[in-house]
């Protein structure tokens, strides 16, 4: 879900495909010194598989996270997405365990899946992503009904001192328990630096460091990670 993607969305995840004329796998896991989604705390230490694969366009994948602390929330997250030149429509689905363990529980009151429909587009220069929950353990507004969650995010990458870097700013729309907002809120400011550190010549680990701050929860954040994939 809460990735950095990728979106790790985050996980969007969010990313930008190419058209492949063949079709492409992805296998790989990020370690990260705190697990932070949106502006939100989702966890500690945290080994954060992903299993993907593209083929002209279209996408499936599946992220994963698991805390190093037994208390931490597990997650399952499968994702379906579309790109076509810099415009990208996906769904996914986010499982935790907990509040309902078993997987296969779908019950509109009871079940820990969370389902999301997302678009993006990237300009070169800059990219913007809409998500909102459709369907499952979404939260609610101040009425008490389903809030349809949403999130709105742009991201701004750029190249300095041999690093790649990436300029962050979250926004929730309006009220809902799942983000813990009461209405319009800033809720996720962040600074990224990526770079490769080169172990031989045929084999290197990309490391990043981001710095991320909730203004709406007046909380600041500092991440670490490395990510270990297969070529």
């Amino acid at each position: 879900m809460r990735k950095i993607v990728i979106l790790a969305m985050g996980l969007v995840a969010s990313a930008t495909a190419l058209a492949q004329d063949k079709i492409e796998a992805t296998i790989g896991a990020d370690f990260v010194s705190q697990y932070i989604w949106r502006g939100l705390d989702c966890g500690n230490v945290s080994l954060q598989p992903t299993l993907g694969i593209a083929y002209k366009g279209f996408s499936l994948s599946a992220w994963g996270s698991v805390g190093f602390k037994s208390e931490d929330t597990k997650e399952f997250d499968l994702t379906a997405s579309y790109t076509t030149g810099g415009l990208t429509v996906g769904v996914t689905d986010y499982w935790f365990n907990s509040p309902e363990e078993r997987y296969f529980c779908y019950n509109a009151h009871s079940t820990s899946h969370v389902f999301e429909a997302s678009v993006a587009y990237d300009f070169g220069l800059l990219s913007a992503a809409w998500y909102t929950n459709f369907a499952g353990n979404d939260g609610l507004n101040k009425s008490g009904k389903r809030a349809y969650s949403s999130y709105f995010e742009v991201n701004a990458p750029f190249h300095l001192a041999t690093c790649e870097w990436t300029g962050t700013l979250g926004v929730v729309p309006y009220a809902t328990d799942f983000y813990d907002t009461s209405g319009f809120a800033v809720t996720n400011v962040a600074l990224k630096a990526a770079k490769d550190i080169k172990i031989t010549d045929s084999f290197s680990v990309p490391i990043f460091a981001q710095v991320v701050a909730n203004p709406c929860s007046q909380k600041v954040y500092f991440v670490f990670g490395f990510t270990l994939k297969a070529l």
